[in-house]
Formats: structure tokens, C-alpha cells, sequence
């Protein structure tokens, strides 16, 4: 069971690190940044992308912002609690 909440820990940073990420540009598409945002996405798409299709994205100043990461991490803190 720990071997679970280890790989539930890991999937959590995996998504802190892709969204802090996402707010640096890269400047190279070919650079290790930008191969590694895209590992980071091909990682957490799929968490992500129907959690972004149920929330609405709240827009502050004209910016939308996309909760699905927060809400994926507190789910994900949530299983790990009960499992």
C-alpha cells in the first residue's frame, strides 16, 4: 500500500511541477525546457483535460484561470488520505 501512496505522491508534484512550468516560455522548442514541459503535459493530460472540461474557468482581470490542477491535487491528497 505505501508503494501506492508513493505513486500518488509523485503524480502530485509531477502536476505542481508541469503548472509552475507552464508560466516560463521557452525560447527553444527543440531546448530540455521545452522537452520537458512536454513530457510534463503528455504526463497530465489526462488528468487534467476532463476536470477542465467541467470547471469553469473563473476569469480574473480578463485572464482565465484554470483550476483543474488545484482540484486534481486536492482529489488526489483525497484518495491518498482513505486509501
Amino acid at each position: 500500500m505505501r508503494f501506492i501512496h508513493d505513486l500518488i505522491t509523485l503524480y502530485i508534484w509531477i502536476l505542481i511541477i508541469a503548472a509552475l512550468l507552464s508560466w516560463v516560455p521557452t525560447t527553444n522548442p527543440h531546448g530540455g525546457l521545452a522537452t520537458t514541459k512536454h513530457l510534463l503535459t503528455r504526463l497530465t493530460e489526462p488528468v487534467l483535460r476532463p476536470l477542465r472540461a467541467i470547471l469553469p474557468r473563473p476569469n480574473f482581470g480578463g485572464v482565465g484561470i484554470d483550476l483543474s490542477v488545484i482540484v486534481a491535487v486536492l482529489l488526489l491528497e483525497f484518495i491518498n488520505v482513505i486509501i
